[in-house]
C-alpha cells in the first residue's frame, strides 16, 4: 500500500495538470547531491519492475534464431535474426532508429559478442545492450516483465527522470509505483536519502510537485 504523502502528492500533480489530447506520462524527476558522478561507479544504472505497470506499452526487440525466434514471435515487437545484424551494422541510420524505438533488447547469449562488436557503438551509449538468455530459454516471461520495467539511469547528471505510469492510471497505482522506485533509489545510493536533494512528480505537460 502506498504512503499517504505519496498519494497526496500524486493527487496534486494529476489535479494540477490540464486535460490534453494525448495520454500524458507521469514522471519522477530526481535531483542528487553530494555524489561525484564523474566517477562511473557512482552512477546509477538499475531497473525496477513497477508493481502496477507502466500504463502504456513499450517496444521490446529480440535477437534470436530458430526456437528462440519462434517463441518470441508472438510476444516481442520485433525479432532480429543473426543475418539481420550485419545489415544493421552497415546501416547506422536504421540501427539508431531501432535503438530509439525499442526500450529493451533481449538476445540469445551466443549472439552477444557479435552484437557487441557490430552494434555496441549504437546500443551501448543508449544503455540498450541486450539482456542475454540461453538459446533454449523461453523469452516470453522476461518480455512480459520488461514491459513493466523502468530504468533508473543517472549517467553523469545529477538530475534525471523516469516514467512511473500514465495519467489515466489510478492515484493509488501511481503512488505504489513511485514508492517502489524511491525505495530502490535510496537503497542504491551510498548515503541513501542524504544523497537526494529533491524528488518531484509531474505529468508530461503539468507542473512539478515536490515529493521529497
Amino acid at each position: 500500500m502506498a504512503e499517504k504523502k505519496t498519494l497526496r502528492i500524486v493527487k496534486e500533480a494529476l489535479e494540477s495538470s490540464k486535460e490534453r489530447k494525448f495520454k500524458e506520462s507521469v514522471d519522477l524527476a530526481v535531483n542528487l547531491k553530494d555524489i561525484d558522478l564523474s566517477i562511473p561507479k557512482n552512477r546509477l544504472d538499475d531497473e525496477v519492475m513497477l508493481p502496477k505497470g507502466r500504463g502504456k506499452p513499450v517496444k521490446i526487440a529480440v535477437f534470436g534464431s530458430g526456437e528462440m525466434a519462434v517463441k518470441a514471435k508472438d510476444t516481442a515487437d520485433l525479432v532480429i535474426t543473426p543475418e539481420e545484424i550485419d545489415d544493421l551494422a552497415d546501416n547506422k541510420k536504421a540501427a539508431k532508429k531501432l535503438a530509439n524505438e525499442h526500450v529493451f533488447f533481449i538476445a540469445e547469449a551466443p549472439l552477444m559478442p557479435v552484437i557487441g562488436k557490430k552494434l555496441g557503438v549504437v546500443l551501448g551509449p543508449r544503455g540498450k545492450m541486450p539482456k542475454p538468455i540461453p538459446p533454449s530459454a523461453d523469452p516470453v516471461p522476461l518480455i512480459n516483465n520488461l514491459r513493466k520495467t523502468v530504468r533508473l539511469r543517472s549517467k553523469d547528471r545529477r538530475t534525471f527522470h523516469m516514467p512511473v505510469g500514465t495519467k489515466d492510471m489510478s492515484i493509488e497505482d501511481l503512488a505504489e509505483n513511485v514508492d517502489v522506485i524511491v525505495k530502490r533509489l535510496i537503497g542504491k545510493l551510498e548515503r541513501g536519502k542524504m544523497n537526494i536533494a529533491s524528488i518531484y512528480i509531474k505529468t508530461t505537460m503539468g507542473k512539478s510537485v515536490r515529493l521529497m
